[in-house]
């Protein structure tokens, strides 16, 4: 599988479209859940306006009062013609896949199949809070296989929590994090195909979170877990979620290696009534119209990556920041800051800016922030003066 250039710059930067009292006007999460004065870079949503082909499907659909049920390959369809192009994949099965609501219920609903309650599910720390959440609310357990030292997995810790999590000679999941949020690091095939030795060697199921795919940096290569060898047995998720700020349009897709097809054939049918019709229409169009926009945006972040190790070197030397190769989201390590366990806490009373807390992202997070990228640099810039200001 080869990597695939992108497409050449061409619109301007979406992160610079909307003032910050425009976006104060927005009802979503991540501006109403603290008051005015605090400015918000916490939850994953971009300062962005929508991408004008996802606007165009959506005012169309509008439009033609086409708001009923979803139904049809379209969504499938469009994410693997954007595989091919994007990562070299072109052996994602439209035939393998299925419309889930979104992500994380998709994950819900693929452990369901290859586990039952009180299974152990294995996850990565410092990793996505609903890692935790969602697993333990369906009653499994979580077994914990901290990233090494260098925020990459650590194959022999993997190995051991496997072994751990088969002892009982239950069933056993592994919730990949691909690329990993909150550190945005970016799995290699070899890495991959490393772990999907270890789960056929430990019958281990494997269940891929890769939300985050579109979001790599020009110098990256993101590989789909699915297209590894070894990986027949593994299922994903998929979303244009992340890259296109979709999150209140909700639709994703489950995927199958071809050792799952039986797996995915079992899930409910009425899992696939829960995305939005409008939802899966933003998506396609997203993935099969938005590329130019998304390399935008992704230039956009690049630029704020390199602006926030540049400010942090400046005014906040203490903050140890290893930039990620994915997401747009920045993991901070603020233990030398003296600031305790939950450093976002400081910052939010101190210095009225929201950050996430890393202590809901399980061992090794005590001590960190995650730290939103996908804003303005002038947001960006006062931000770390917030920060800074908060340790005086």
């Amino acid at each position: 599988m080869t990597s695939i250039p992108r497409h050449q710059p061409g619109e301007p930067n979406p992160l610079r479209a909307l003032t910050l009292d425009q976006l104060r006007r927005r009802t979503s999460m991540k501006w109403r859940t603290y008051p005015a004065d605090v400015l918000p870079l916490w939850v994953a949503e971009m300062d962005v306006p929508l991408a004008e082909p996802v606007a165009r499907a959506v005012v169309d659909a509008m439009e033609l009062g086409d708001t009923g049920y979803p139904v049809g390959t379209a969504y499938a369809e469009a994410l693997a013609a954007f595989a091919g192009k994007r990562w070299g994949w072109d052996d994602l099965a439209v035939e393998r896949t299925a419309i889930v609501p979104d992500v994380m219920l998709g994950v819900v609903e693929m452990l369901k199949l290859v586990t039952g309650p009180g299974d152990p599910v294995v996850v990565n720390p410092p990793v996505y809070p609903p890692f935790y959440q969602f697993v333990t609310h369906m009653d499994r357990r979580v077994v914990e296989a901290p990233l090494g030292a260098d925020l990459r997995i650590d194959l022999g810790i993997l190995e051991g929590a496997f072994r751990r999590a088969v002892a009982d000679g239950g069933r056993a999941a592994y919730l990949l994090c691909s690329p990993h949020n909150p550190t945005g690091t970016v799995h290699t095939a070899e890495e991959l195909a490393g772990v999907a030795a270890l789960a056929e060697r430990y019958g281990v199921r494997v269940v891929a979170d890769e939300i985050h795919a579109p979001v790599v940096t020009a110098g990256a290569r993101f590989v789909p877990y699915l297209s590894v060898p070894g990986a027949e047995r593994g299922l994903a998720l998929m979303s244009a979620s992340k890259g296109w700020n979709l999150a209140g349009l909700k639709a994703a897709l489950a995927l199958a290696g071809p050792g799952a097809a039986a797996d995915l054939a079992r899930m409910p049918e009425e899992v696939g009534h829960g995305p939005s019709h409008v939802g899966v229409l933003a998506h396609t169009a997203a993935l099969r119209d938005g590329a130019a926009w998304l390399d935008a945006v992704l230039s956009g972040i690049d630029e704020n990556r390199r602006l926030l190790t540049d400010l942090l070197a400046e005014h906040l030397p203490g903050v140890v920041h290893h930039p990620g190769e994915a997401t747009y989201l920045a993991w901070l390590d603020c233990r030398a800051l003296g600031l305790g366990d939950d450093p976002a806490d400081v910052f939010l009373h101190r210095g009225r800016v929201a950050l996430s807390s890393g202590i809901p992202f399980g061992t090794g997070g005590a001590g960190h922030v995650r730290l939103n990228l996908a804003a303005s640099p002038e947001v960006i810039r006062e931000a770390v003066r917030r920060m800074t200001a908060a340790l005086a």
